[in-house]
């Protein structure tokens, strides 16, 4: 498969253990064409983890697959789906939403189908898709990120 065994074999977080956290949000947005939105919320996101939880596992599916506008129909599908399934498989996903984001939508169904504990980052609070899927929701990156470095994440799972 595109992501290797992985995407197979869901993770669960031990007592005491390494949990698996999958930073899902917008790309490509709404722009019409292969540009993409600044990334820069995961660097800041994976940093802000990492102070509280260095044991965490990041996925982050922009750091697994830069090039990924550039990709053709096929593999295009294929990655998208095995993200989805890394989603599904994650202990916790945080999902950043300045804007719409289909692709990341898909993967907070799929988290949610599977019973993960979902933080959006959005300052859409009245949207009815992070409403309905979303454990807890942020207004802005900076209040997440003093949030998540004064708290034991996995408590929230």
């Amino acid at each position: 498969g595109v992501f290797g065994t992985v995407v197979m074999n869901a993770h669960k977080a031990r007592p005491g253990g390494d949990m698996k956290l999958f930073i899902a949000g917008i790309m490509q947005g709404s722009i019409q064409g292969k540009g993409i939105q600044t990334q820069d919320y995961r660097q800041m996101i994976a940093t802000a983890v990492k102070t509280n939880h260095p044991d965490t596992e990041i996925v982050d599916p922009f750091s697994l697959f830069p090039d990924s506008v550039e990709y053709d129909d096929t593999r295009a599908r294929q990655v998208l789906f095995a993200m989805a399934a890394e989603a599904a498989s994650a202990d916790v996903m945080i999902a950043y939403l300045p804007a719409a984001s289909m692709g990341t939508t898909l993967e907070m169904i799929r988290a949610y189908d599977n019973g993960k504990y979902i933080i959006s980052i959005s300052p859409m609070d009245k949207n009815w898709v992070i409403r309905a899927v979303s454990s807890q929701i942020f207004s802005t990156l900076d209040e997440f990120c003093t949030w998540v470095q004064q708290i034991d994440l996995a408590n929230l799972i």
